[in-house]
């Protein structure tokens, strides 16, 4: 086994530091699975984990990144076992527990999935958080009646990650798609992805200003937060749902109780940090079939080393990416 490895690590001494730097396995956090990770995927949180005012990471060193795939090292839990395909998400990862950005990294057993067959390791992180968010937004609108026959379902932050999965997982499933963006370079993408219809963010946040508006969508999934979030909330069709997930808008939500009292609408919170194991493994295997879309690669706007890491971290931040970013370990 390597005495060293390269990993990304980011630090807060008397200046801040963001850098590819060698490490040896001992220094990796404990855990029963040691991981060879072949791929990791660039999420908004990794990009708050990479400046010095990000609110994300809690302790200094750390490495970041939230997600990863690789194969197994070595497993203290007889779930796992060495060369098996394997994939971990949320929890502590990228946050409290040395992430994705390493090409070894020690994982809590409770924390890790075997790859879904249908899935590659570097499709699964095609989808990433990212990905799994999306896919956790469907099933929960599907839970509170959402259906292809319904009406559309609109998507806002159509070319982020959760968006540009969200409709071409929704697409895959017959539904008709708004998408919604502020880039009016991205008609061709979002529709190669399977949007039937693509908007401007104003106009989602545009209309009469009403606390109920013309019920335009019978659902949504939203990764924006913030005012657009009310505003479309005004514009969901009778007992209808919005499955919201982001706050690049903004965390305060100026809305009204009416859209949920006069028109029976629904705010489903989706959080992919705790979602139990099951269910985790369960969105996982939907993500392998039957939300699987055709041209998962059309997904992908690029995919970097680490030493180029640092540089998509900005992107994400700055809405400089289109889709998803794949960071290749090994």
């Amino acid at each position: 086994m390597t005495e060293t490895f390269k990993a990304l690590v980011v630090d807060k001494g008397e200046t801040f530091s963001l850098a590819v730097q060698p490490l040896s396995l001992e220094k990796l956090p404990a855990g029963e699975v040691l991981i060879r990770v072949a791929y990791s995927s660039v999420n908004y949180k990794d990009g708050l984990a990479s400046i010095p005012n990000g609110k994300i990471v809690r302790s200094y060193p750390f490495i970041p990144g939230i997600d990863l795939s690789g194969t197994v090292v070595s497993s203290a839990d007889p779930r796992f076992h060495e060369g098996q395909a394997v994939i971990a998400n949320g929890y502590g990862i990228g946050v409290s527990h040395y992430g994705g950005f390493s090409e070894y990294a020690r994982i809590p057993a409770e924390w890790v999935m075997p790859l879904p067959a249908g899935l590659s390791l570097r499709e699964a992180m095609i989808y990433g958080t990212a990905g799994f968010t999306a896919a956790m937004s469907i099933q929960a609108l599907e839970a509170h009646s959402a259906a292809p026959d319904k009406g559309n379902v609109l998507v806002t932050g159509a070319t982020g990650g959760v968006g540009g999965t969200a409709v071409a997982m929704l697409a895959k499933k017959g539904y008709q798609v708004t998408a919604s963006t502020g880039r009016a370079d991205a008609a061709g993408y979002l529709k190669t992805l399977g949007a039937a219809e693509i908007i401007s963010r104003e106009e989602v946040s545009g209309g009469s200003g009403k606390p109920l508006d013309k019920q335009l969508w019978q659902a949504a999934v939203d990764s924006v937060g913030g005012a657009p979030l009310a505003a479309l909330l005004s514009k969901i069709a009778y007992g209808g749902s919005v499955a919201a997930s982001g706050l690049t808008a903004g965390t305060a939500v100026p809305a009204t109780v009416l859209p949920f009292i006069l028109r029976g609408v629904s705010l489903l919170g989706i959080d992919t940090v705790a979602c139990p194991i099951e269910q985790r493994i369960q969105i996982w295997e939907r993500m392998a079939s039957d939300l699987k879309p055709e041209r998962l690669d059309a997904l992908v706007d690029r995919e970097v080393t680490l030493t180029e890491l640092p540089a998509a971290l900005e992107d994400i931040l700055a809405s400089n990416t289109r889709g998803r970013v794949l960071v290749r370990l090994s």
